[in-house]
């Protein structure tokens, strides 16, 4: 037996729906967006009730950008990938620039700490220690001046 397709949502159900999501965590807009259209009767509506939203606070991509920010970064995410994420979660660039300045992190202590907790992991024994550590390092996006500072530190820079 084949599930018919639930009917479109009116602007009314629509805002229901997007509040019920606000109310468990913040999104950006384009995250609703995409979460929302395919349930919506059209996208007048849905840019209707995006708009009411953020007019009226309950939804913002700053709030959105910085909460995002604070919670990847404790998880030992660098700046490259951050903007790269913001980016994907639909924030425009100046606002990832102008979030990411007013988070005054220091990400030369940030990636030090990652690589710590990373090289206490790795094989001493293992070879090419150095150069997993170096990958990922890069892949939690440090940039490559920060990196090879670490490296440096850890009296990596003839490997």
């Amino acid at each position: 037996m084949k599930k018919s397709k639930p009917e479109p949502l009116d602007r009314s159900a629509l805002k229901h729906a997007a509040v019920d999501l606000l109310s468990r965590r913040d999104y950006s807009r384009q995250e609703l967006w995409r979460k929302l259209s395919p349930k919506a009767a059209s996208a007048d509506d849905l840019d209707n009730v995006l708009n009411e939203l953020s007019d009226n606070s309950w939804q913002s991509d700053e709030r959105f950008g910085v909460m995002y920010l604070r919670s990847r970064t404790s998880r030992g995410l660098g700046p490259v990938r951050l903007r790269q994420e913001l980016r994907m979660k639909g924030l425009d660039d100046d606002l990832t620039r102008d979030l990411m300045e007013q988070q005054s992190q220091d990400w030369q202590g940030l990636a030090t700490e990652v690589a710590q907790k990373k090289w206490s992991a790795l094989k001493a024994d293992d070879p090419r220690r150095f150069e997993k550590l170096y990958r990922f390092l890069a892949y939690r996006g440090f940039p490559s001046d920060v990196i090879r500072s670490v490296m440096e530190q850890f009296g990596t820079s003839n490997r």
